[in-house]
């Protein structure tokens, strides 16, 4: 649509309707990029990249092939933008965090000793990396 009024309540929509709104992940990822402006030259594009972030944090699995799209977002020279981005990615991490924990509690301590040290490594670099990418964000978003 050419609203961005529109486009803005369609990924708002799609973000609250779960699997459902899985086959439309790709045009709320298109959204990420928008910039239009209104009559007077104002952006109004904003509000459509923070709510296709808002409603890509809200797919789990079904959204991370456009997850690079959202992380791009935390440079957007608008606040609010990066702020949904940051959140939208800090609910995938939190969703992959509590997974780990399961994975880690079902290992238990009868597990294969190879496979227990391979879980434990790869909790190991997702820890890292997302720790190195909280403080990169929160830095981007304060500044």
């Amino acid at each position: 649509d050419e609203d961005a009024g529109v486009r803005e309540a369609a990924c708002k929509a799609l973000g609250k309707h779960g699997e459902a709104a899985a086959p439309h992940l790709a045009a709320v990822a298109k959204c990420l990029s928008d910039r239009q402006t209104d009559s007077d030259g104002k952006e109004v594009g904003r509000h459509v990249r923070a709510a296709a972030c808002e409603a890509l944090g809200k797919h789990g699995e079904a959204a991370e092939p456009h997850l690079g799209g959202v992380a791009k977002l935390l440079q957007d020279s608008d606040t609010d933008v990066r702020l949904a981005a940051y959140e939208a990615l800090k609910s995938h991490i939190e969703a992959r965090g509590q997974v780990v924990a399961a994975a880690v509690e079902a290992i238990g301590t009868d597990a294969p000793s190879g496979l227990a040290r391979k879980l434990l490594d790869e909790i190991g670099q997702v820890g890292a990396t997302a720790a190195h990418g909280a403080g990169y964000s929160g830095a981007v978003l304060h500044s």
